[in-house]
């Protein structure tokens, strides 16, 4: 996970962490190949050493290709994105921050049902926290 807000990756990085994430560990020309048009060998070779320092991935030498996978999970980065956004655009409230999202844009049957669940284990975790009491 980053160790500074500065280390958050930037959109670029999350291109090629998406890349690790659904397709496990691959050297950088596996890295350009999954990429979108355009990304050439030599800048995805820099994103992924500057990746490193930053603890974004993880690289194993040990092969004359260098392999790279990723060092924080999909959902970490996930949080970590969704807690900045939550405090910088909506005061720290993640309700406000879901409610807008899900005005936003029309989700599918599927997602919402996902929504549905999820509310109704955060409503039974909360009132047994309050019989709790």
């Amino acid at each position: 996970m980053p160790r500074r807000k500065s280390d958050r990756p930037t959109d670029a990085e999350l291109r090629i962490l998406r890349v690790l994430w659904r397709h496990g560990a691959q050297t950088v020309r596996e890295v350009v190949e999954r990429l979108e048009a355009g990304t050439g060998y030599t800048t995805a070779l820099k994103l992924l050493q500057i990746m490193t320092e930053k603890g974004h991935v993880a690289r194993d030498e040990s092969r004359r290709s260098h392999v790279y996978s990723a060092a924080p999970t999909e959902e970490e980065v996930q949080d970590l994105l969704v807690g900045e956004l939550a405090d910088r655009a909506f005061d720290g409230s993640m309700a406000q921050l879901a409610l807008r999202a899900l005005s936003d844009k029309p989700s599918s049957k599927e997602e919402l049902d996902e929504i549905r669940a999820l509310l109704a284990r955060l409503s039974d975790e909360s009132t047994d926290r309050e019989e709790g009491e």
